[in-house]
């Protein structure tokens, strides 16, 4: 018999363990943007990552867009956290967050990246966004050096620092190089400097 007590703790156990799958799938399919291509990320590679049936992740999350979309909006909570807590002017507190976001997501960045002229429009459209996010990072950041030039001479320095701090130089030194995270921390301070410092 189903009593009035029993039936909240069974309502409450099922969201329980819905929200523990709809975890499950996202993170498999986090998992395999890492590791695949774009194309090979299917509703029944998904499904098989995250021991479920391709029926009950349509139900969780809609579509093979929603779980992309679904990670998206993880990695787009991270980043935000990782490089949105230093005050402009900040070099030392923006690069460390900078790195922690390279260290944390720079190989997902970089297959995605690897694709962006492939058919998946999903691989373009990451693409546009970070480098937008990017460049609207460095002005932030850098922004007391930014205020006292002109025009032309702020989009030079927007560029050099864009280029400075960009994912393909952390993808040098720590992944093609072996260089530790304290060397590329270095090394980006001192680029960062020295554009900084130009005159």
């Amino acid at each position: 018999m189903v009593t009035a007590r029993t039936r909240p703790y069974d309502m409450t156990l099922r969201a329980q363990r819905a929200a523990e799958t709809t975890e499950r799938i996202v993170s498999v399919t986090e998992t395999l943007l890492l590791e695949r291509p774009l194309a090979e990320v299917t509703l029944k590679a998904i499904a098989a990552g995250a021991g479920v049936t391709v029926q009950t992740v349509l139900r969780h999350m809609g579509s093979r867009d929603g779980c992309l979309d679904a990670v998206a909006a993880r990695l787009g909570e991270r980043v935000a956290e990782q490089r949105g807590a230093s005050a402009p002017g900040d070099v030392d507190g923006a690069i460390a967050g900078l790195l922690d976001h390279y260290e944390a997501d720079g190989r997902l960045v970089l297959n995605l990246l690897a694709q962006e002229g492939g058919s998946e429009p999903l691989a373009r459209r990451a693409a546009e966004v970070g480098r937008a996010f990017h460049r609207d990072w460095v002005r932030r950041c850098f922004a007391p050096w930014l205020g006292e030039a002109d025009a032309g001479d702020v989009r030079e320095r927007v560029d050099a620092l864009v280029v400075a701090t960009d994912l393909y130089v952390w993808k040098l030194l720590r992944l093609d190089l072996g260089r530790s995270r304290e060397a590329t921390e270095g090394v980006l301070r001192h680029l960062v400097t020295a554009v900084l410092e130009a005159r």
